[in-house]
């Protein structure tokens, strides 16, 4: 086919089939349009971070009912950090009911700590309803815990015994998190 069969083959399609293209293809470019409106802003965010993130699987996470945002950001923050976390594993762990932004920090503060703690160790202990975060800071920089608190009123637990003689007591406990041994609630 030579270009003047192409014209006289545009000459017989119909007007009204050319007119129902530009309405398809108007629809099209509004589609594209609305897409980029409600993801543009969160793909460049990623895009920029060096986590990217295509606009399928931003519109796949909305279709799957996980929040896009907690997801992209937790993921910008492990990346930042030098973790290597995937989006599959965040948005697994938000799906089965998980905190993603506090076993991020939790695995960010775990490495600053050179703790041997993994993705999927933190996401357990996450899942079985322990506050990991916490966890990893109480490992890090352990409580110390005054009994009786002094700053309810009374600095020592007071007795006395049959005999007269008066006994005080005050403890001090200090606590730190063995994350080994939180796995699995011991």
């Amino acid at each position: 086919m030579n270009v003047s069969d192409y014209s006289l083959l545009a000459e017989a399609i119909p007007v009204s089939l050319k007119g129902l293209g530009f309405i398809v293809l108007l629809v099209f470019a509004f589609i594209v349009f609305l897409v980029v409106l409600a993801y543009g802003k969160l793909w460049l965010q990623a895009r920029l971070s060096g986590a990217p993130v295509s606009f399928g699987e931003l519109i796949g996470m909305t279709l799957r009912k996980v929040d896009s945002r907690t997801i992209v950001q937790s993921r910008i923050t492990a990346v930042q950090a030098g973790l290597d976390i995937s989006r599959q594993e965040l948005e697994s762990h938000y799906l089965a009911g998980g905190r993603v932004p506090n076993v991020v920090r939790a695995l960010i503060a775990a490495d600053r700590a050179n703790l041997n703690l993994t993705f999927k160790v933190a996401t357990a202990i996450d899942l079985a309803g322990r506050d990991i975060l916490d966890a990893v800071q109480t490992s890090v920089n352990p409580k110390v815990i005054d009994c009786p608190d002094p700053s309810k009123g009374r600095e020592t637990v007071d007795a006395v015994a049959q005999d007269g003689i008066q006994l005080k007591a005050k403890a001090r406990v200090t606590v730190r998190t063995n994350l080994q041994r939180l796995i699995g609630g011991a």
